[in-house]
């Protein structure tokens, strides 16, 4: 199997100078060759001697239609390296990506310029999603002068809950982003939650399920009730569109509820339930949990679709 690490991200968003960064650490003097495939030019450029110590080749593809599997093979024939590093075009979709069946995807990383960010979010949601689907890395790079970083992070995590986020400014790594204002205030006990504060605490209790221990919350839902679940839970949640009109997905956790037998698929509810945090066996691991405290049915809300802006 060949061994495949793809870089991701719109011009000038920090991909090249990742890549010469990581080729010229000690722990990429690997034996064999590299082949890096480069998808677009930006202003930034590889500098041959670095590639050559580094022991690699570089192969330039120009246009999507290009990036097949047949043209794929060809260069791994010519070159015939040991893993394959790809800095790929941003404008192309990464969701017609096709490789040969023996090229495993070991690694994807997708590069971010935090200036950009709201503007790319807001005009190629798209593409950006597809980015970052299967990304277990995304960096913000660029992020001097930038104070909410927090609602980045929040976009990218409704789209991958699974990534690593890393924001880094010109002094490096930035790591205290999450202490903005919350839309609700945790010093009460008990915490009622609209539409678009049900999707903040959707995406803060993952990373923070501290702030949310012995608290009550209280939001109107939908009755989702998975086939694989244990007796006694549900998901109460809400439908959301996560980057397009395309891409919906229905964001909710697990609860503990006695009276579920009493529910019905896509029943609207109002919820009151405390929060914990644990391992699950509807979860990959650990999560965060609800256990109702009351339950009763409700009208449907005006807006019944969440969108995460």
């Amino acid at each position: 199997m060949k061994p495949v690490y793809v870089i991701n991200g719109f011009l000038e968003s920090g991909k090249t100078q990742f890549i010469t960064y990581t080729i010229a650490q000690p722990y990429f003097q690997v034996r064999g060759k590299t082949l890096l495939i480069v998808c677009e030019e930006g202003m930034e450029e590889y500098d041959p001697v670095l590639l050559k110590k580094a022991r690699v080749i570089m192969e330039t593809i120009e246009e999507e239609s290009a990036f097949n599997t047949q043209y794929l093979l060809e260069l791994e024939k010519k070159h015939k390296p040991e893993r394959i590093v790809i800095e790929f075009n941003g404008m192309w979709n990464y969701k017609n990506v096709k490789f040969p069946w023996h090229w495993t995807l070991e690694q994807q990383i997708t590069m971010i310029d935090a200036s950009t960010f709201p503007t790319y979010y807001t005009n190629m949601r798209s593409l950006l999603a597809e980015m970052i689907r299967k990304s277990e890395l995304i960096i913000f790079n660029r992020c001097d002068g930038i104070k909410d970083l927090s609602t980045y992070k929040r976009n990218i995590k409704v789209i991958n809950p699974d990534a690593q986020i890393v924001f880094e400014d010109s002094n490096g790594e930035v790591n205290e982003i999450m202490e903005e204002e919350l839309p609700y205030d945790l010093k009460q006990s008990v915490i009622e939650m609209n539409d678009p504060q049900f999707a903040v605490f959707y995406m803060d209790v993952m990373d923070h399920p501290e702030r949310y221990a012995d608290k009550t919350i209280c939001f109107v839902a939908q009755v989702m009730i998975p086939d694989q679940f244990p007796e006694g839970y549900f998901v109460p949640g809400r439908m959301a569109m996560t980057c397009c009109a395309d891409d919906v997905t229905f964001l909710g956790y697990a609860c503990e509820y006695d009276r579920v037998s009493e529910l019905k698929n896509k029943q609207w509810i109002k919820v009151s339930a405390t929060v914990t945090y644990g391992p699950f066996e509807g979860y990959r691991g650990e999560g965060p949990l609800l256990h109702a405290v009351s339950v009763t049915g409700c009208k449907a809300p005006k807006e019944e679709m969440l969108q995460f802006i």
